[in-house]
């Protein structure tokens, strides 16, 4: 098993790369080895061009840029043997089977035969392609294609994957088996940056770049995100009887740690949402209070967590009040 690398496996610093108007601009970020990093914004944010200086296709404009120590653009034959690169396009050969196509990327990478074979079965195993491996690229499905190009990005056991949109145009249930996989991997010693046009799929990671415009507008961990989507408040949600909301709001508003009570729109009467700094640690103490007062029905008090999509919405919205002028620019494009 691999054991990861100490430090970072990514360093980027000031990176830019542009054409014209378009392009991603002073990105700053640190991949530490053995993270699941996620990449995350809307279409034409930039993520794909990041992932392209990272593994040496584009050379930025300015900026320092290291992945496992190396830049890029220098990078030898050793550095790339570390390295996999699962794109987002299908670039295989459609008139080679499924076995033919790894056993070419394999043979690139100077692996024996004996330990090619090995590897072949494993990875074919591993992507549940084995009953498949006769057959052509051509005639296999989409989701089986990108289930090829995952084996290939890791025909030659690499330390750091880089798989851009990997799910992309994939059903939920396939999308599951990817994200285990990476999963696998991951436990095995092995560092991932994944970039997603499905935003409920930041759950997975570790830590997750969100990008817009071609900017870097924050990194964090899935439930940092949460936080931030509510101004750095964590939310228990609680739901009374509507006649005791009155003095549950007063009992709830003498707490130190109570930041804010709401009463969330096109919800039932008696749900509210209360604002704190952690969930976790306040919710007793929370209920507890509530309890010192008979009359008051609690019916369910837990932490309030939106899906990603409603977090990542509201995240665009308040970049876009930052910048009004680049969110009327995106309205016109």
């Amino acid at each position: 098993m691999r054991q990861a690398a100490e430090g970072c496996v990514i360093e980027m610093r000031d990176v830019s790369k542009t054409w014209g108007d378009v392009g991603v601009h002073n990105i700053t970020l640190q991949v530490p080895a053995g993270q699941i990093f996620g990449v995350v914004g809307p279409s034409g944010c930039g993520k794909t061009t990041t992932i392209r200086m990272l593994t040496g296709v584009y050379t930025p404009d300015s900026g320092e840029l290291r992945v496992l120590g190396a830049t890029p653009k220098t990078f030898d034959k050793r550095a790339r043997e570390r390295i996999g690169y699962m794109p987002q396009l299908f670039v295989l050969y459609p008139t080679l089977t499924v076995k033919e196509n790894l056993n070419f990327v394999a043979s690139l990478y100077g692996m024996p035969w004996f330990s090619r074979r090995k590897r072949l079965q494993e990875l074919l195993q591993f992507v549940e392609l084995t009953q498949a491996r006769h057959t052509l690229a051509e005639k296999i499905s989409g989701g089986m294609k990108r289930r090829l190009e995952l084996a290939c990005a890791l025909v030659h056991d690499p330390t750091l994957l880089f798989a851009d949109e990997p799910t992309a145009g994939v059903d939920p249930v396939l999308r599951g088996k990817f994200w285990d996989g990476f999963k696998e991997l991951q436990k095995s010693g092995h560092s991932l940056v994944v970039t997603t046009q499905y935003v409920s799929e930041v759950e997975y990671c570790d830590q997750v770049a969100v990008m817009r415009r071609g900017r870097l507008l924050m990194i964090e961990t899935p439930e940092g995100l949460r936080k931030r989507a509510f101004g750095g408040f964590a939310v228990i949600a609680l739901h009374v009887d509507p006649s005791d909301e009155p003095n549950t709001r007063e009992i709830l508003s003498q707490l130190p740690f109570v930041a804010k009570i709401e009463s969330p729109r096109n919800t039932p009467q008696g749900l509210l949402h209360v604002y704190v700094d952690d969930a976790g640690t306040r919710l007793p103490t929370l209920i507890q209070a509530l309890g010192r007062d008979p009359t008051i029905d609690t019916r369910t008090a837990e932490e309030f967590k939106p899906p990603f999509d409603e977090v990542f919405i509201t995240l665009m919205q308040q970049a876009d009040e930052k910048d009004p002028a680049g969110a009327l620019e995106a309205m016109n494009e």
